[in-house]
This record gives C-alpha cells, structure tokens and sequence, in this order.
C-alpha cells in the first residue's frame, strides 16, 4: 500500500512546487506605468513615449537610444516610433505605451498625465479618455488655451473633460510647470 502510495505524494508534491512558483513569478513582474503618455508628431512620424526621462531626452536631441519603429503604422501612413527605455530593451515584459495604443491598457484612473505636440501646440491632458478621443479626431471639443506658455514659446492647450469644462484647470497647469522646471 505505501509503495503505491509514494508515487502519488511525490506528484502531489511536485504539482505545488509549481503552483507556488508560478504565484512568485507572477507577483514579481514589474507594474506596467500606465500614468504617463506622451506623443510628438513631427516629420511624418509619430513619437510615443511612457516615460518622462526618455520623452524629455527626445525633446533635447530629436531622437531615443532605443526605439521600437513601425513603418506605416500611422493612421495616415505615418511612422511610429515607440521611445523605450534601456530597460526595456532587455526585459521581454510589454512595453506601456504600445500596449495603450493597441487598446490593450487604459491609462491611470488618477494622477494620469499625458502630452500631445503637434503642429506647433503642446495638448496637455490628465484623463486617458480625452487622449483616445483626440488622437482618434485630431481636436479637443473642451479646453482651456495659453498662447505662448509652452517652454519654446509654444500655445499650450489643456485638454478638459465635459464635467470640467467651466473651471481652469489649475491642478494641470500647475503640474505642467511643474513637469518642464525639472
């Protein structure tokens, strides 16, 4: 009876051992930054950045050190170019800012902060939603205007949601100065 018994246990044994290292693997896996989104049309390509440091460096040279391109992946034919940061390059985790794009990921509920430059403005938003609808139109139906207040004198564009279409949006201004005097 115990001979037939041993096998048994030692498989029971070996099917938790498993269990477990899955659940160690999966609570390990880095937490996806869904709060950060940022996008610069220029040149017909469309740069897509997650990460602050990254976008900001794009903004001093032009370019990222690493980079994911999709050539024509554009809604008019457009490049994109998906910023990464070095880490990404040697994780095989999915990247934020492609899995946004692709519907796969909403941005943050709360303390979202996104940036859209394009022709010549800067769109400043903190709900993910009026990203979706923007880049899906090309135009904010609420917002709040400052021509000249972009850091190289750019018309900066703070994009509202219906429920705060009447009031200024002072929690994002503040957080955009905030965002270029670092």
């Amino acid at each position: 009876m115990l001979k037939k018994l041993l096998p048994l246990v030692a498989i029971a044994a070996l099917f938790t051992g498993c269990a477990s290292t899955e659940t160690k693997t999966s609570e390990s896996a880095p937490a996806l930054n869904n709060d950060e989104y940022y996008e610069v049309h220029h040149d017909g390509r469309i740069n897509i950045f997650y990460d602050a440091g990254v976008y900001k460096e794009f903004l001093q040279l032009g370019e990222t050190s690493y980079r994911k391109t999709y050539i024509g992946a554009g809604p008019n034919g457009e490049t994109i170019v998906y910023g990464l940061t070095k880490a990404d390059k040697k994780m095989k985790t999915p990247i934020p800012s492609i899995e946004m794009v692709e519907g796969r990921m909403e941005g943050a509920p709360e303390g979202f902060y996104a940036e859209i430059r394009s022709e010549g403005r800067i769109y400043v938003f903190d709900d993910w939603n009026e990203v979706k609808g923007f880049r899906q139109v090309g135009e904010a139906p609420y917002r709040f205007t400052q021509i000249g207040a972009g850091p190289e004198g750019e018309t900066v564009v703070f994009v509202l949601t219906k429920e705060k279409k009447k009031k200024q949006p002072t929690d994002l201004m503040k957080k955009f100065d905030e965002f270029y005097k670092s």
